[in-house]
């Protein structure tokens, strides 16, 4: 698992508005296997953003947490198309749903991934009902109960094994 500290783009010299991350130049995992998995998944995120009619394109990536193909943080800023969207945003990608998390209540990775799992878990309540809403997070499958428990494995998974390492690695840089 690989997750760095930073809230002052060298580059750039500006203040992040979101805390413990780095610039995707400076990503590296705990081998050079994740470390490719990891920028892989920067890309993804990148990819993942610019479908968005509002995105015309990105500004920068910066790293602020994940585990090679399970699930990685990035916050994102982008160069917007329309006022109403905020210019700097999470996205997680990995083995679930990818999505993007306003940062105004998620500062750091870890807060981005409880809000992450929280809107999840808002969708599998509805697709255990057969439905879904404009008011929760959008999921590219079908609100079906057997997608619903598929998702409420990970975000179990991710809950109880993934939430607890970013918590711990944002304590000891503090």
């Amino acid at each position: 698992m690989a997750i760095l500290i930073m809230n002052i783009d060298p580059k750039h010299e500006f203040q992040l508005p979101v805390e413990f991350v780095i610039p995707i130049e400076q990503l590296f995992g705990d081998d050079e296997e994740e470390t490719q998995l990891l920028r892989s998944m920067a890309a993804q995120a990148e990819m993942y953003l610019s479908r968005f009619p509002w995105c015309q394109s990105i500004k920068a990536n910066y790293f602020g947490a994940g585990v090679g193909k399970v699930a990685a943080i990035f916050v994102i800023n982008i160069v917007r198309s329309r006022a109403d969207v905020d210019e700097w945003m999470w996205v997680v990608v990995g083995d679930i749903p990818s999505a993007y998390i306003a940062i105004d209540d998620c500062k750091t990775p870890s807060s981005a991934l409880v809000a992450y799992i929280r809107e999840m878990r808002l969708w599998i309540q509805l697709a255990k009902q057969g439905r879904t809403s404009s008011e929760v997070i959008p999921v590219n499958v079908p609100p079906t109960a057997e997608w619903a428990r598929k998702l409420e494995r990970r975000m179990d998974f991710l809950q109880e094994n993934i939430l607890s390492r970013f918590k711990e690695d944002e304590v000891e840089r503090a």
